[in-house]
């Protein structure tokens, strides 16, 4: 078996376990179920770890430079290290490449801002998620509720940071800074796009003017030319007029 073909039949199966791990994680830490389905969505977490680290091992058995494929991979590490990262695996089948494939330059603005809204949403409530997950219970913890971490983790994103929740636990810091960080790159992306679009639009608002300019000047050209021609024509006429006339002959003095 090829890698390609690893990656081809493993894609969805990959993208309904980070669902899976999502959907229990969220259960597990928002609602706090009773401890038979907390094990049980315990286990589901765990079996989504294991589909993730199998997956990892073949994809690096399988490709023919381990080496590079490892350092170009890095992504696929930290799925397998770091539970918050497995969401973003639903995003995988949808990534920026393959969105701007295919697409005129419209259409290539209008699904990268969808492709940058769907990431910033996932990325602000799976980060949201973890951080309550670290800060509950903790002394001197602010962030206590999914209300709180959702609002925590916009203000954080879109860099206003009001400060009055902050997270107080280590692994709750390095979520923040990791939210930061990605934050950055999506604030990027969208002002990329509306640079784009702004670029795109005094272009064509500038060829549009550059092209009525030169249908204009070409008018006044043909209208120019026009003017010419009938000028040539009448002087054509009246040397043909003069030259008739002085071929009939007028009556002159004879010699003496």
């Amino acid at each position: 078996m090829t890698l390609q073909t690893w990656q081809k039949y493993s894609e969805w199966p990959l993208v309904g376990a980070a669902f899976l791990f999502l959907a229990a994680y969220s259960i597990l830490v928002i609602v706090e179920p009773p401890a038979p389905y907390a094990t049980l969505l315990t286990l589901v977490i765990w079996s989504t770890w294991a589909a993730f680290g199998v997956d990892y091992i073949v994809k690096l058995v399988l490709a023919p430079q381990r080496g590079r494929w490892f350092i170009r991979h890095p992504m696929d590490l930290l799925m397998v290290v770091l539970p918050v990262a497995r969401p973003l695996r639903l995003l995988r089948p949808f990534t920026l490449r393959k969105v701007m494939d295919r697409a005129p330059g419209t259409a290539i603005r209008t699904r990268v801002m969808a492709y940058v809204i769907a990431s910033a949403v996932l990325l602000i409530y799976t980060v949201a998620l973890s951080v309550l997950s670290f800060e509950k219970g903790a002394p001197n913890a602010n962030i206590t509720t999914m209300g709180d971490a959702l609002w925590w983790a916009m203000v954080t994103i879109t860099t206003i940071g009001y400060g009055d929740y902050y997270p107080v636990t280590v692994p709750g810091r390095w979520a923040a800074s990791a939210l930061m960080v990605g934050g950055f790159a999506v604030l990027s992306m969208v002002t990329a796009a509306v640079s784009s679009w702004l670029v795109e639009s005094v272009t064509a608002a500038t060829n549009a003017r550059t092209k009525a300019a030169e249908l204009s000047g070409s008018d006044e050209l043909a209208l120019l030319t026009a003017q010419v021609n009938r000028l040539n024509d009448q002087l054509a006429r009246s040397l043909g007029e003069t030259n008739s006339d002085h071929g009939d002959g007028t009556p002159g003095h004879e010699p003496g």
